[in-house]
């Protein structure tokens, strides 16, 4: 019988997933990227809680958590400046999102692990929690940055695949991104 991850290693995980989508060097592309894996995150947190999942609920759940979403609009257009745009836009976006989905996900292990429900949940009722979680976050994908191993890059290589084959990033996107990320192993 196979082991359910625990909530701590679904939301690294993800957080992981997210900082490498946030690099992706196109503008808005990182943020499609961004968004599927959030909304995984939410996906596979609720099945580890036994939490009714609908996709649609999810992606609404998502959005609405994303009053942080203009400083990641931000992050990636400023991807677009020639030069030190690309490298600012890259650097803060990479943060950003792992910090975002750090928070999403530390809201909705809270909010699961209190026996809730997608339909059950209060957006306005924890947006001071999620804007504090929001610092814990930054802190926490900056501490992945520093430890990322040779294990994260390959499985994030792998979930850059599975986004790839859904559409969410381009071949192009996938191929730099991976090539990035072996630089790292290599």
């Amino acid at each position: 019988m196979e082991e359910r991850n625990t909530t701590e290693e679904i939301i690294k995980r993800h957080v992981i997933f997210a900082m490498t989508a946030g690099a992706i060097p196109l503008p808005i592309a990182d943020l499609v990227a961004v968004s599927a894996i959030q909304y995984d995150l939410i996906r596979q947190l609720a099945e580890n809680y036994g939490v009714d999942y609908d996709s649609n609920k999810g992606k609404t759940l998502a959005s609405s958590l994303m009053g942080a979403a203009v400083a990641r609009i931000g992050s990636s257009i400023i991807k677009a400046l020639p030069g030190i745009g690309t490298l600012l836009g890259i650097g803060s976006q990479v943060i950003t999102a792992g910090a975002t989905t750090y928070a999403m996900g530390k809201i909705l292990e809270s909010h699961f692990s209190g026996k809730g429900t997608i339909d059950s949940f209060n957006i306005e009722r924890v947006k001071a929690e999620y804007n504090e979680l929001l610092g814990k976050g930054k802190e926490y994908a900056r501490s992945l940055k520093k430890n990322f191993s040779k294990e994260d890059v390959f499985e994030t290589i792998e979930k850059l695949n599975q986004l790839k084959e859904s559409g969410a990033i381009s071949e192009e996107e996938f191929q730099k991104t991976k090539e990035r990320l072996l630089k790292k192993v290599g």
